[in-house]
């Protein structure tokens, strides 16, 4: 994973919950919410929060009485996920790593992270750490993407950018969101980390969006591909955005288009 891999700065953290939320991160919040509301969950701490998409699906399902700790590495991602949601007494947002979390043992029935593992520069720390801060029985639950090519538009959008870079073509897409999905190997550190009964789904959804221009800008804009796209072309960003809005139109013509999303959706028990 490339160092800029994890900086969701500047403009990246309001597009990104402008754009992509809707686009990709919705219908996959609420499944892992649904699973999530279907065991004890008095003490929640989600990881990897962003800008709250799966805090917001959480919340609206919480008990009274039970207390949310929603993370994130990123302040600017918490600060968006914050003003985002409504006031609640509840909900506690704090800057952490979730390879390092400031909690103490045992503290929480339930650790959901929404598509941030793959992000983690240390996978099985990042598992044992979300273990050693449950409690007896207590469950981890997480979605990750399947491969680049079961995902339609990062698949265009990282084949436009190949084109317009093809010496040094930008593989965030490819490297990091949809770079970790073996699923033997999620099983095989999950038990390294201290989890039993590991289950996987796999998760299709639809994604959709009002043209090819707002899934260009959602990718090349609102993620850390932005980063790849200005270290190559520093003014550069508006055209390669330009050349993957039309490489989505090729596809799926201009308009309101829709595309195929695939992810594998994860429960481990501690």
């Amino acid at each position: 994973m490339a160092a800029t891999d994890r900086l969701f700065t500047g403009s990246i953290p309001e597009i990104y919950e402008r754009l992509l939320a809707p686009l990709l991160f919705e219908p996959y919040a609420l499944d892992l919410a649904q699973r999530l509301a279907k065991t004890s969950r008095r003490n929640v701490l989600e990881t990897a929060a962003g800008t709250g998409v799966l805090t917001r699906a959480i919340a609206a399902g919480l008990p009274a009485d039970a207390r949310m700790v929603a993370t994130d590495l990123n302040q600017p991602m918490l600060d968006r996920a914050a003003a985002r949601q409504s006031r609640d007494d509840r909900i506690q947002w704090r800057q952490a790593d979730a390879l390092a979390l400031p909690f103490e043992d045992r503290s929480f029935d339930v650790v959901a992270c929404q598509f941030g593992v793959m992000f983690f520069p240390d996978k099985i720390q990042g598992y044992k750490e979300a273990c050693r801060v449950l409690k007896p029985g207590g469950r981890f639950f997480f979605n990750v993407w399947d491969r680049l090519s079961e995902n339609d538009f990062p698949n265009i959008v990282t084949e436009a950018l190949t084109a317009r870079f093809p010496h040094d073509p930008p593989r965030f897409m490819a490297r990091t969101p949809h770079g970790y999905h073996d699923v033997e190997r999620i099983r095989v550190e999950l038990n390294a980390a201290g989890f039993t009964d590991i289950s996987v789904d796999a998760v299709t959804h639809w994604s959709k969006a009002p043209s090819p221009r707002d899934v260009a800008i959602a990718f090349c804009q609102g993620t850390p591909l932005r980063n790849e796209i200005e270290a190559r072309d520093a003014a550069g960003l508006e055209d390669a955005t330009k050349q993957a809005a039309e490489a989505l139109a090729h596809r799926f013509g201009n308009g309101a288009i829709e595309g195929r999303i695939r992810a594998f959706a994860i429960t481990a028990d501690r």
